[in-house]
């Protein structure tokens, strides 16, 4: 049972991190911009972490999906939701009416109390993989057993 639920919470998480860095990867001005609007990365920081952060959320969800360093992989997902709720919660904190970014750049959810819940399943869901002594099949080829 345990391993399925690991396997679940693995590809799960896995999907919506390659599927939150592809619009981001297609359009990183735009990206750019949906970052500037937390106001929380300056200026000089802002262009290079819209390149590199949908290519570390592409490269993180693949690793899970495919079972690569599970655990390595569990644990950047881990910390990016982290970082991605401190944003949310900041914006909230400052009152700004603005939206995510996390899926799509032109438009999407509005940061809000829903966009913190939905951050903290993903965050609760990256724990299985983390923690299980063996979260579903790997690519064997791949990937030594972590």
């Amino acid at each position: 049972m345990m391993r399925w639920l690991g396997l679940f919470c693995r590809l799960a998480v896995g999907g919506v991190f390659v599927f939150a860095s592809w619009d981001k990867l297609l359009h990183p001005a735009a990206f750019a911009a949906a970052v500037d609007h937390y106001h929380l990365v300056p200026y000089p920081l802002l262009h290079p972490m819209a390149y590199a952060l949908p290519l570390l959320e592409l490269i993180t969800g693949t690793a899970l999906i495919l079972g690569l360093c599970r655990r390595g992989a569990a644990l950047i997902a881990g910390c990016l939701t982290v970082v991605f709720m401190i944003a949310i919660g900041s914006a909230l904190i400052r009152g700004l009416d603005i939206t995510c970014g996390c899926f799509h750049t032109d438009g999407g959810h509005a940061v809000g109390i829903s966009l913190l819940v939905r951050d903290l399943v993903l965050l609760v869901m990256c724990w299985p993989p983390l923690w299980l002594a063996d979260a579903g099949p790997r690519v064997p080829f791949l990937c030594k057993k972590d």
